[in-house]
């Protein structure tokens, strides 16, 4: 037989061993490291999935993670008449009061994470993908994009480094581009059609900034650059969308407070309420509008949700031009401990027809934790889930984490701010871990397609607890236990009866059933 029929035959075996693994559940490999804490491992021929299936009306199907070891852990049972256990927690559920439409969940195609991905075989690499935008696995229809590089970059460099370069002549992608987004972003596209992309620049070329850098304290864009970078900025989305990637909205830029912090290491411009307005009003705004790429949307803040609602209101109240070309308000979760989510009720009542989305999050970013990486760490998936539960019950219409998979020392990053991640790869052999967190945002993203729609479900201390009701006529209740001990509840459905169910301590659990 030839080189070429082998090479052919190895191929189809390939393909037909991922079919294999992606038509059919498939049970976690533990790997523990310390104080129980657990990951999945997972290679070229094997990795844990999960289908979803609904059971007929008057059933639920149950699906649990736990510290002790579970991963979608799933089970049917039927509605009951009344409650089983007096002493159970009751939440009822009112379908007919409903609040924001669900956007979607994602991760960031950063160059660190396709460097990483990258480091594996291409049938490993295919895994990680399957894993995060496949039919079973956690089904990804968010993908962030920075334009140009950031800290989880190797280097500096933004797509016009050349001093002076007004007319962008020398604009070009660079290889991170070709090498590390492009090609995983295209095949998550394959993977998922629903996928939308936004993207976000750290900085301006330095030649376009007042400290002429790529960071530092109080580095903003000359206003005399106004244009030229908003012209920047739509090359990249025409850029991107002639390689087939069209960029569903572009935020104003990644976290503009990180300037007035001198501290902050990171690629950073800054933007104060007035300026940005300015910008947007004036310049991003009708570029955009007048550019083949004008149906992107414009996200602003891009940052902390300590800015909220006042950032927004100064920006409208600076110019009434504004309004017309915001088509999202983006936030970061790092402040999340300095003020109540009750910001963005406050946001969401002044401005109820812009939607809010959370654009980064990840663990590991606390200047005090020197163990960057914790392989296997519960708790971390508890603050995700602790996270997107408290988000969406205060409007928050999509929850994005930060990069798609980094190595063991939470890297690379070229000025060394090291964090977590929900995948860390293991190139050594050629297989990659999946973390708590990665089954905390599956919970999620797995049941709860775009076009969901939160539902009124009665709060409990005790216990966190969101509902949603999908486009297919399903109702999806999220339940988050942190205690140590097992918690009896009894979800309440007027139309169908009660819900008796034990979530165990230390765990998650999705509920589907059919309305």
């Amino acid at each position: 037989m030839s080189i070429c029929c082998n090479m052919a035959t190895t191929q189809i075996i390939v393909i037909f061993s991922l079919f294999i693994l992606i038509s059919h559940a498939q049970d976690c490999i533990p790997r523990y490291f310390g104080d129980g804490k657990m990951v999945c491992v997972c290679n070229s021929t094997y990795c844990d999935f999960v289908e979803v299936n609904v059971p007929d009306k008057g059933k639920f199907r149950t699906y649990k993670s736990s510290r002790s070891g579970e991963r979608f852990k799933t089970e049917v049972s039927n509605f009951d008449t009344g409650i089983q256990n007096e002493n159970g927690i009751v939440l009822e559920l009112n379908l007919g009061k409903t609040y924001q439409s669900i956007f979607g969940f994602g991760g960031a195609f950063t160059d660190a994470a396709g460097i990483n991905i990258n480091k594996l075989s291409k049938e490993t690499q295919e895994m990680i993908l399957q894993t995060y935008y496949g039919s079973n696995g956690s089904r990804y229809n968010l993908g962030r994009v920075p334009i140009g590089g950031t800290d989880f970059s190797t280097r500096t460099y933004t797509l016009d480094d050349t001093p002076g370069d007004t007319d962008l002549s020398s604009f070009s992608l660079a290889n991170e581009d070709i090498n590390y987004k492009i090609p995983y972003m295209k095949r998550a596209l394959e993977l998922n059609p629903e996928i939308k992309f936004f993207a976000a620049s750290w900085t301006a070329p330095p030649w376009m900034k007042t400290n002429n850098n790529y960071t530092g304290f109080l580095g903003f864009l000359k206003q005399q650059c106004y244009q030229t970078y908003s012209n920047y900025l739509v090359k990249f989305l025409e850029t991107y969308k002639n390689n087939g990637l069209p960029i569903h909205a572009i935020s104003t830029g990644n976290e503009p407070a990180d300037v007035f912090a001198p501290w902050v290491p990171i690629n950073d411009m800054g933007w104060t309420p007035s300026s940005l307005s300015n910008f947007v009003a004036q310049y991003l705004g009708p570029t955009v509008a007048n550019s083949l790429s004008n149906e992107t949307l414009i996200w602003v803040l891009d940052d902390q949700r300590v800015f909220l609602p006042w950032f927004i209101v100064d920006m409208f109240a600076d110019s009434s031009e504004v309004d017309k070309y915001i088509g999202g308000i983006a936030v970061h979760w790092y402040a999340d401990n300095i003020v109540p989510p009750s910001v963005f009720d406050e946001t969401h009542k002044l401005y109820p027809d812009i939607p809010i989305i959370m654009t980064e999050a990840c663990s590991g970013s606390e200047v005090w934790e020197l163990q960057k990486v914790k392989l296997g760490s519960w708790s971390r998936g508890e603050n995700y889930m602790f996270s997107i539960i408290e988000d969406m019950n205060h409007w928050v219409t999509g929850w994005v984490d930060w990069n798609l998979a980094l190595d063991k020392k939470g890297g690379p990053n070229w000025s060394k701010n090291f964090v977590d991640s929900p995948i860390i790869v293991n190139p050594e052999t050629d297989e990659f871990f999946k973390n708590p967190m990665y089954y905390a945002l599956a919970h999620f993203s797995k049941f709860i397609p775009r076009k969901s729609t939160r539902v009124d479900l009665t709060t409990n201390d005790n216990i966190k607890s969101v509902a949603f009701s999908t486009p297919e006529n399903r109702t999806v209740v999220i339940l988050l236990n942190q205690n140590e001990q097992s918690k009896n509840i009894v979800i309440v459905d007027p139309n169908q009866g009660h819900i008796n169910t034990e979530v165990s301590g230390r765990s998650f659990q999705t509920i589907i059933y059919q309305q």
